[in-house]
């Protein structure tokens, strides 16, 4: 198979992560770069390239006729471009979340399906070695498991306008939430049943139907319970912004960011998949109480940044296409998640709990 002739739709930042990863890579090549703005020159100049460069996706598609497209815009055209994508003969990654709707995730899902073409949803987690190794240690745990994640971020300067922009179409809960209700559903694999959420709209500066605070709760029909939450804009607290633990019967596990949780770093993209290390506590008691194992600090080698995640994410894709690689289970988990998230933004508007 020669090279994956790749169409890269979106240059902000993860589009320009990603199109770094093709640029460097031996298995692709890419043959255009699409953006309606200026972030398309300005990567080209980054990459010391000269692609291709085009305004309009339509067009771009047309000319190019590419092997795959990356999807990287504001989740409002995603479901769009994916299907036309795919209906053009190209296999697709595409940042999470799949689409701005869980039935135009489906459309996306069944055009993949129907074109016999490859589907890849930008679950970054996925590909990080610390959080495998963080849902395989909860998974020891014992069940139920109790679930405490969050990601808050004090957004300012340009993650602001980043932030905005992704308000028009989604909520942060839906929009970052995907990522740790896919991390629930691994670490428990149950069935989730339910969900009940809150939010907040703390400036005037987003759409007066959206919030950009936003704290969810699942519960699963084993009796595990998980919440997540998150808040983005510049009045937003850091002082607890990076939250991941798990506990069980048999003790709990926690990511531990010595740097990533510094102040300054919440709107870093790089601090956020960060883990730096894990801390194992076991609840094993003698007949006085006290604990009869000492906690366990599992340090991460294999630490990598943001940019090193996308070029695993992509080395994946190819992976996938080359191999042929059956993604069936991955498409089924990215629309179980993003049903999830819809279903915790309709219960922030109605007030209400949501059975699943």
């Amino acid at each position: 198979m020669g090279k994956i002739r790749i169409l890269v739709v979106g240059c902000g930042n993860m589009g320009a992560s990603h199109a770094l990863a093709y640029h460097e890579m031996d298995g692709f090549e890419i043959v255009g770069l699409v953006s309606r703005g200026d972030s398309k020159n300005k990567l080209n100049e980054k990459l010391e390239a000269d692609y291709p460069l085009y305004n309009e996706f339509e067009e771009a598609l047309s000319v190019t006729q590419p092997d795959a497209v990356c999807i990287s815009t504001y989740p409002d055209t995603h479901e769009e471009y994916a299907v036309k994508s795919l209906e053009a003969g190209a296999h697709v990654f595409i940042e999470k979340p799949l689409a701005d709707t869980v039935a135009g995730a489906q459309r996306v899902i069944d055009a993949a399906i129907k074109a016999n073409k490859k589907l890849v949803v930008g679950y970054i987690l996925r590909h990080h070695p610390s959080w495998m190794k963080f849902i395989e240690v909860a998974k020891t745990m014992g069940s139920p498991l109790v679930m405490r994640m969050n990601l808050n971020q004090q957004s300012h300067g340009y993650m602001w306008d980043v932030h905005r922009n992704l308000m028009k179409s989604l909520s942060p809960i839906v929009d970052c939430g995907v990522h740790y209700i896919d991390v629930m559903c691994q670490m428990t694999e149950a069935k989730p049943v339910s969900v009940s959420a809150i939010g907040a709209r703390l400036t005037d500066d987003i759409a007066a139907d959206n919030y950009n605070y936003g704290q969810l709760q699942i519960r699963f029909d084993n009796g595990s319970v998980g919440w997540y939450e998150a808040g983005w804009g510049p009045m937003v607290s850091e002082t607890a912004f990076f939250v991941k633990d798990v506990i069980g019967p048999k003790g709990c596990v926690s990511i531990v960011a010595k740097e990533a949780s510094k102040a300054g770093n919440s709107d870093s993209i790089d601090a956020h998949s960060k883990a730096e290390s894990l801390k194992v506590h076991y609840a094993d008691i003698d007949a006085k109480n006290e604990f009869t194992r000492a906690d366990e600090w599992i340090d991460l080698a294999d630490e990598p940044d943001h940019q090193e995640l996308c070029n695993r994410e992509q080395r994946f894709f190819l992976k996938a296409i080359q191999e042929d690689l059956d993604l069936s289970k991955s498409m089924q988990d990215a629309l179980n998640s993003l049903q999830i998230a819809v279903a915790c933004d309709e219960s922030v508007k109605t007030g209400q709990t949501v059975q699943l």
